[in-house]
């Protein structure tokens, strides 16, 4: 059975045959951490900052604060520069949308992180009702920016990259998780 933990952090490195399998394995992940995001918040409103509590926050600030913006990062340096290259005005107009959801995002996590970090360090200075409303706000941008990577973006992408782009991609995208494991693993005086 998979934990929580492994489903949000995903310890086995992703496949360096294609980086897209990488991407697509975040977005399942992503969608997961969003599941458990709400959740909390329904957890927070029957029970407050309980260890139960305190658990899925800490999952949730470590999964968006290292993997959901490694992954923003690997699509703007892997994915949108051959896109916005192609000259396709559709598939350029929607990677200048994705860029800024990125940058939305990131700011709706900033808010959104002190927050759930509080209630993981079993604090209890969170307002509830702006933790409810800011959940609802990331959770519908973080989910309509997939639809559009998955259903325009990635296809896009597959066709236009080379087989040998996309698997280059991949092994560096593995590397770079390995790397974040080791340093992880060594902060931790685990070898």
């Amino acid at each position: 059975m998979t934990s929580t933990d492994d489903m949000l952090n995903d310890s086995k490195p992703p496949s360096a045959r294609d980086g897209f399998e990488a991407l697509d394995a975040c977005h399942v992940q992503t969608l997961f951490a969003l599941g458990k995001l709400a959740a909390l918040v329904s957890h927070l409103a029957n029970s407050g900052p309980d260890p139960e509590a305190r658990v899925m926050a800490g999952e949730i600030v470590a999964f968006f604060s290292a993997t959901a913006r490694q992954h923003h990062e690997d699509e703007e340096r892997f994915v949108f520069p051959k896109l916005i290259g192609n000259g396709n005005a559709d598939i350029v107009q929607a990677v200048l949308r994705l860029q800024q959801d990125h940058a939305w995002l990131e700011e709706d996590w900033l808010e959104l992180a002190p927050q759930v970090d509080a209630v993981a360090c079993g604090q209890n200075w969170y307002d509830l009702d702006t933790l409810r409303e800011g959940v609802e706000i990331f959770a519908a941008l973080s989910r309509d920016h997939m639809a559009l990577e998955e259903s325009l973006i990635y296809p896009a992408a597959r066709k236009w990259l080379l087989v040998s782009e996309r698997q280059e991609m991949g092994r560096e995208m593995a590397a770079k998780k390995r790397a974040q494991r080791q340093a992880g693993a060594s902060s931790k005086g685990v070898r």
